[in-house]
């Protein structure tokens, strides 16, 4: 069952990796911030998982295991908040 896990977390990085692609296309295109900071955030996301999947965590629930995940969303939400702001966001 422990292989499954790894496919799968391995799956979830591919996957994270492959939207960060996109987010950073679109970027190039139209250089707003909103895909820069979103493909930021998908890529911490692709390499965190894909480092907790080749490394055995002793305990999740230690604070460490979390940081990724509360960077990433905190990137996101940032992305909103800036493209929200009037008169910004570009």
């Amino acid at each position: 069952m422990e292989h499954v896990a790894d496919i799968l977390a391995g799956a979830a990085a591919t996957a994270s990796l492959a939207v960060a692609g996109f987010f950073a296309k679109f970027w190039r295109r139209t250089r707003d911030s909103l895909f820069l900071l979103f493909a930021a955030a998908f890529t911490i996301d692709a390499l965190a998982r894909l480092v907790l999947s080749a490394v055995q965590v002793s305990d999740t629930a230690e604070p460490i295991y979390y940081l990724p995940r509360l960077v990433m969303f905190g990137l996101i939400a940032v992305a909103i908040a800036r493209k929200n702001a009037p008169g910004k966001g570009g």
